[in-house]
């Protein structure tokens, strides 16, 4: 017998606003329920109804698509136990409840039987309070929490839900600030069809200043004619474009793996342009010439970012969207102390608690595992010495670091070099590590020195040529000699 799954939705608000069928569902079949942060759920209790909140699974999951992956695993399972189960999720199973669309995959390819119990969605209160009909005006609802894409391209009405923290909010107002003016009206909706309902209106700048925001927050903001996210929007358009039948034969062909070494090089490109920045920069004086060519570089580097979700998305393996949800759970879940209730008052508590949080999103005991082996040399060096830092493991302070070079430097005399020595090794690695003790940046300060010492061979070149030598021919003695010289 094929297991069954009844997803029940429980409305936007009290026990009072669930639909009588859906109040039926939950009487016959074990209920399992998203979020027991649900007004109706504790009511519903009350009434006998017993629920199983899967909470629990948010907390646990790495990400919000590792979540819903183990919410349906665990609702089949169920299902597969008792023959049938019911889902209670909040508002219309149908609106902004990805986990239903994964359980309509399986219905599809016949593993479970699915029946779905439509509830009042929040959005049908929103449209009341906002006084709109979104048939007429052409609203569209979007999700808040990845409001850059899946707004993009879009105008006119839009209700933004999911608008659950001060980061969404803010990553709301910035991408609305690129196309509406400072004082725009946008109107705020929280706990529609509860006591402590919320509706008002403020100026887009104070959007993330003045709104608390709780998992029952909204907003409305009608833009005219302007194009929410309209560049980027365009960008993917023309990506998706060069990729698909009759567009470039060379993008045609490409892989996720023919790709890597251009996103190394247009990655090596940006450094070298940061490079010609200010030390100081963003403070001081913008050098606006040196800005352009950074936005040029950046550019380089997001339309790799494109081309491997359009890839991907090829392969059914994620979307652009996936890609912006999942960094901006991931810079929620490792900043708790903006986020949640962690405190971090210094640059090194918040490195402890993101290292002690990655650790665990990983699943090792390791300290160091997680360190990628492919990374440049004087980079890789480095990273293992921040994270031997944390444990004691590096000489203490700047003499212990100069201690361990003069020690690798007399090994070095008294060894037998080759090819394979190994004191080298131990010789650039103290180096780099004096250049952590020190405050420094090993792959900064050698690329800086690399830098100086282009440009003084550059005017050695110059110099040489200007006296009619070649240093291609001339004895080492004549290219020491202009080399002094030009400096």
């Amino acid at each position: 017998m094929t297991p069954k799954v009844v997803v029940v939705g429980l409305g936007p608000g009290g026990a009072d606003l669930v639909m009588p069928r859906a109040v039926a569902a939950l009487r016959r079949a074990p209920v399992l329920v998203r979020t027991e942060r649900h007004p109706a759920v504790q009511e519903l209790r009350e009434q006998g109804i017993e629920m199983l909140s899967l909470d629990e699974v948010y907390e646990a999951a790495a990400d919000l698509d590792a979540a819903y992956a183990e919410i349906v695993r665990r609702v089949v399972e169920a299902a597969g136990v008792s023959g049938s189960v019911v889902y209670a999720v909040p508002g219309n199973p149908g609106v902004a409840e990805r986990a239903v669309g994964m359980l309509r995959v399986l219905a599809s390819a016949g593993e479970i039987e699915l029946e779905i119990v439509p509830g009042l969605s929040f959005v049908d209160i929103a449209w009341a309070r906002i006084g709109v009909d979104p048939m007429a005006n052409g609203a569209r609802v979007v999700d808040g929490r990845n409001f850059v894409v899946s707004a993009a391209g879009l105008s006119g009405a839009l209700l933004i839900a999911q608008c659950d923290s001060k980061f969404v909010l803010s990553d709301v107002k910035l991408a609305l600030l690129e196309v509406l003016p400072p004082e725009s009206e946008v109107l705020v909706l929280q706990r529609l069809g509860l006591p402590s309902e919320a509706v008002f209106s403020l100026a887009l700048e104070d959007l993330d200043r003045r709104v608390e925001p709780d998992h029952l927050t909204s907003i409305y903001v009608d833009t005219g004619e302007a194009l929410v996210a309209g560049e980027f929007a365009k960008l993917f358009s023309i990506a998706e474009q060069l990729r698909a039948p009759g567009g470039c034969p060379w993008d045609a062909e490409q892989t996720h793996r023919s790709l890597s070494r251009y996103l190394l090089e247009e990655a090596y490109e940006t450094v070298e342009t940061i490079e010609g920045l200010s030390t100081e920069a963003p403070a001081g004086e913008a050098d606006l010439d040196s800005y352009a060519l950074l936005a040029d570089e950046l550019g380089d580097v997001l339309y790799q970012v494109v081309f491997h979700s359009i890839l991907a998305e090829e392969a059914g393996a994620f979307t652009m969207a996936d890609v912006s949800r999942g960094i901006q759970d991931k810079l929620i879940r490792r900043h708790p102390h903006v986020f949640g209730d962690v405190e971090a008052n210094t640059s090194d508590e918040v490195l402890a608690n993101w290292e002690m949080i990655k650790q665990e999103e990983k699943g090792t005991s390791s300290i160091i595992e997680g360190i990628s082996s492919s990374l440049p040399s004087v980079l890789y060096a480095l990273k293992l010495f921040r994270k031997a830092e944390t444990v004691g493991m590096l000489p203490v302070g700047r003499a212990g670091a100069l201690a361990e070079l003069d020690a690798s430097v007399d090994a070095v005399r008294q060894g037998v070099s080759g090819a394979d020595d190994p004191l080298i090794g131990d010789l650039l690695a103290a180096a780099v590590a004096l250049s952590r003790a020190d405050g420094a940046d090993a792959e900064a300060a050698l690329r800086a020195w690399a830098q100086r010492f282009r440009a003084h061979f550059l005017a050695t070149e110059a110099l040489a040529a200007s006296e009619g030598v070649d240093l291609r021919e001339a004895e080492p003695g004549v290219a020491r000699e202009l080399w002094g010289r030009a400096g």
